[in-house]
């Protein structure tokens, strides 16, 4: 074969196979879709179902919105008096003023230097009517009340028996004014809560720290039919979320390991933890090693999510919710300008998040001449490639 028919057939050979692919550009081997198919949804999902979003700042900011989390300061803040209820083991003291001594018997302890007499009533436990009683007084109801208000009670009844009656109550043992730390610590416990005025981290102290990295902690407070998360790191952060714990409160210590999937033309494609703190998509792209300058498309950087209807800036009539509420969402972002850098640095990456990069169509073109080349080769030198081979 002379070297006009050599040119001959391999410039026929590269026209056919460059028709063939760009009749059937599948032909090509590639590890996803491309950015312009990702576009027009051809990747066999309809377009009714899945809503592509430019990334913009309007975008960003709707999306943050929607995630913005109930803070701990937020929960309605009742009353932070202690209050006794039934269980709470109480005690009560009883002053008179002398020569009258209504509870002059054997448990007066003596004189106050006013001349004073004080009698310490047995401790006794509040039964579950939520009462106690107190001689010449009966049955005083205390559950609900502070101390100062038994106090108050109990020295109004002795009026007109006992002679100027001063009266002290205190809780000798906190049965029911207490918060419960579960989840990830070192051990679950129930934390009495005292006039001090305890708060979340005080709990967790209680309960031996948490077990695992505090940057993969989320911590949740049930506050009666209320409930916030933060993560833990923010709580250390702002002392306005370390709000101080009321009588009944949970507080759930809870090890979320939280990871999105890197695909595409990056440097490794991979399944990245990251903290409960949430990371941005400029973090993200990072940490998956950056774009592949060989590779990549930087108008093709692509975040599949499940997403809440609320952080979507229009919600058109075609959109179509999974049984969970969430619409199939593509954001895209143009890296190739550069105010999307700064966007990149807002935008927030979730739980299960795939961030995609498509390839560049240089890199599709190159892929595709290898193929051609190696084809053409194998026509034109059999003999050579059978060698080749059997090496």
């Amino acid at each position: 074969m002379n070297k006009a028919h050599t040119k001959l057939l391999t410039l026929t050979l590269v026209i056919a196979t460059l028709s063939g692919c760009t009749l059937s550009p599948d032909w090509i081997p590639a590890a996803g879709p491309n950015r312009q198919k990702i576009l027009d949804n051809k990747n066999g999902v309809g377009a009714s179902a899945v809503q592509i979003v430019e990334i913009n700042d309007a975008v960003a900011r709707q999306v943050i919105a929607s995630q913005q989390k109930k803070s701990f300061s937020s929960l309605t803040n009742t009353s932070s008096s202690l209050t006794i209820g039934a269980g709470d083991v109480v005690e009560v003291t009883v002053w008179e003023a002398p020569p009258a001594l209504l509870f002059g018997g054997s448990d007066a302890v003596g004189l106050s230097p006013s001349g004073s007499k004080a009698s310490v009533l047995p401790e006794q436990m509040v039964d579950q009517k939520g009462t106690i009683s107190v001689p010449f007084v009966g049955q005083i109801s205390v559950v609900g009340k502070t101390p100062e208000q038994v106090q108050t009670i109990i020295a109004k009844k002795l009026r007109g028996m006992a002679n100027d009656p001063q009266i002290l109550v205190r809780t000798t043992k906190n049965n029911t004014s207490n918060v419960t730390v579960i989840g990830d610590v070192t051990a679950s416990t129930r934390m009495s809560i005292t006039p001090r005025g305890e708060r979340i981290l005080d709990a967790l102290a209680a309960a031996g720290g948490v077990k695992d990295p505090i940057d993969k902690v989320t911590l949740q407070l049930t506050r009666n039919d209320q409930a916030a998360e933060l993560p833990l790191q923010t709580v250390i952060r702002d002392p306005k979320q370390n709000i101080v714990l009321q009588s009944g409160d949970v507080v759930t210590a809870l090890f979320q390991p939280l990871s999105f999937t890197v695909l595409g033309a990056v440097d490794k494609n991979q399944e990245i933890n990251f903290e409960a703190q949430g990371i941005s998509l400029a973090q993200a792209v990072a940490r998956a090693g950056g774009l592949q300058d060989s590779r990549s498309d930087a108008h093709g950087v692509f975040i599949f999510r499940f997403e809440t209807p609320s952080a979507l800036v229009q919600q058109p009539a075609n959109m179509v919710l999974t049984p969970e509420g969430k619409v199939p969402v593509i954001y895209r972002i143009d890296m190739k300008d550069p105010t999307n850098f700064f966007i990149a640095q807002n935008f927030p990456v979730r739980n299960k998040d795939i961030l995609y990069v498509s390839n560049a169509s240089g890199a599709e073109l190159k892929k595709f001449l290898d193929i051609v080349l190696g084809t053409v080769s194998s026509v034109l030198y059999p003999a050579a490639s059978i060698i080749s081979i059997s090496k």
